[in-house]
Order: C-alpha cells, then structure tokens, then sequence
C-alpha cells in the first residue's frame, strides 16, 4: 500500500485534496462510450482508489453517457465525508459517439441535473466548464454566456465550486470576473507543455491545475529517454512522468485513469517515487525537443 499522502496536498476552493487522485473516464465502453466490459471490475477499482486514500475523483455524465456516474455511485455512495467529485458539463455525445458543444442555458441546466442524479447528490463539489470552441485544444471564445448560467446554479446551491475545462489564460481572467475559478484542466504532460506559463501563473494565484492525458491520452507517451530515467529508477515509465508532473508545479492535481487494479497501484506508487535533478533535467529537454 502506498500512502498517497507523500504527494502532498492541494486547495480546491475551499477544500484540501490530495494531489495524486483518480479519473473516471477509462470507466465507460471502448472511445468512452457505452458500458465497460466488467462493471464490476470498475466498481472495484474505484473502492480501491477511495481504500488507498484517494480523495478527488474526476468525471463527467458524458462518460458513456451516463456510465461513469452510475458506477461511482454504485460503487461509493452514501460518499465518505472527505472526497470531493469533479464533474464537468458543455458537451455531449452523439449516437454515433461524437463529442458535441452543448452551451445553451437548456442544456447546461439538463447536465447539472443529470450529474446530481446519476450520482446520487444534492449539490455537486465541483463543475468544469468544458470549452468546445475546438475540439483539439483551447481556443479563444467568449465564455460569459455558459458560465454565468453555471454561476446562477451555483446561488441556487447545485453547484459548490466551479472551473474551466481546455481553458487559455484569457478566458481564465474572463471568467474569474463572473465566479471564482477553483481549477483549469487542460491537457498537459512531459510532451504536451503549451501550458508551462499558465501553470505557473496559476501556482501564483493559488490556483489548482489539472493535467487531462498525464500519461499521454490516446496516444500513450513514448520516449526513449523517459523509458532510459524509468529503469535507472526501477520505475515504470508511467510512474516516472507521474512524479515529473508532481514536481513540475505545487498546484498539479493528477487525475489518472485505469479500469485495472494493478495500473490503479502502480499509477498511485508515484506518490513515493522521487526524482533526482539529472533525471529532471532529462525529463525536462523531452518537452523541449
């Protein structure tokens, strides 16, 4: 058993959580669609993560759709008192399992009310505004109209805490002037670093930041220096670029996912792993080249 705690621990707006936690989506059907092969398996894994100290879970009721929210409660509820669920809204799946913007007051108000009943809640801890102006990245766009609907939901008492999903640091500011933003989550890894300076300007403000794809995504991270650091270290490379996030900002909250077991230990054994300088350094020229 690993204690987590060694990763050290982070605000989410008012609450504190551990910064090694867990992402649902890996939960749902192959591309994120339909149920899992195994629900109980999944049911497993998530009461693993919660034994092991996992106190920050991510998910979306477009998992699936649906999926991954009906398993956490399955697998969770009544909640222990300490875990906090950060769920996301602004887009949805279509029948052909396309992801699909879904920013209209209707919809969004529809999505609040699906996540508070697929998992079995009054009031959701936390809801990310995903911004769809590109599916491939973030991209500039107003977010005053979404997120002051989230912001009424809010007064209301559905939601506690609010954040931006595939945000830039413009829309950050934009939407720091209509709620307080407890989080970004955008993709980000030892490959992917467009977002090295909002991380850092973040940190600053006391702002957590949430890495989507730590380990790459779809497609898994390959290199040959972070495979040569990992065997020096007797570690797994996915370990390895787990740690390198957590050293990388004081404010990284890591959110892997897995529906195994085995990866849910190994991804969880980062928190212990520590990384010496020259292995930083190597780490660091990955993103750099």
């Amino acid at each position: 058993m690993t204690d987590i705690a060694q990763a050290g621990t982070f605000a989410l707006g008012d609450r504190t959580v551990k910064r090694l936690g867990y992402g649902a989506m890996q939960l749902a059907g192959p591309g994120v669609y339909g149920p899992p092969k195994d629900r109980g398996a999944a049911v497993a894994v998530l009461r693993e993560a919660v034994a092991e100290g996992v106190d920050h879970i991510d998910t979306s009721d477009f998992y699936g759709p649906h999926v991954t929210n009906q398993i956490i409660r399955e697998a969770l509820h009544p909640y222990p008192d300490d875990l906090v669920i950060v769920t996301k809204v602004g887009a949805k799946r279509g029948p052909d399992a396309s992801w699909n913007p879904a920013f209209s007051t209707e919809e969004l108000t529809q999505a609040i009310h699906d996540n508070l009943r697929n998992l079995g809640v009054d009031a959701l801890d936390v809801v990310n505004l995903r911004l769809m102006f590109d599916a491939h990245g973030p991209a500039e766009g107003s977010i005053e109209a979404p997120l002051t609907v989230l912001a009424e939901l809010q007064r209301q008492g559905l939601i506690r805490r609010i954040g931006l999903s595939n945000a830039t640091h413009a829309q950050v500011a934009e939407g720091r002037r209509i709620a307080e933003i407890v989080c970004v989550q955008n993709q980000y890894n030892l490959a992917h670093r467009a977002d090295d300076a909002l991380i850092d300007a973040l940190a600053e403000a006391g702002t957590a930041y949430v890495p989507f794809f730590p380990l790459g995504g779809f497609s898994p991270l390959q290199s040959t220096a972070l495979s040569e650091v990992a065997a020096e270290l007797g570690a797994t490379p996915m370990q390895v670029a787990l740690a390198w996030l957590l050293r990388r900002a004081p404010n990284i909250l890591l959110i892997p996912g897995t529906g195994s077991l085995g990866h849910l230990r190994e991804n969880l054994a980062a928190a212990a792993l520590s990384l010496p300088e020259d292995a930083m350094a190597t780490l660091n020229g990955i993103g750099a080249a």
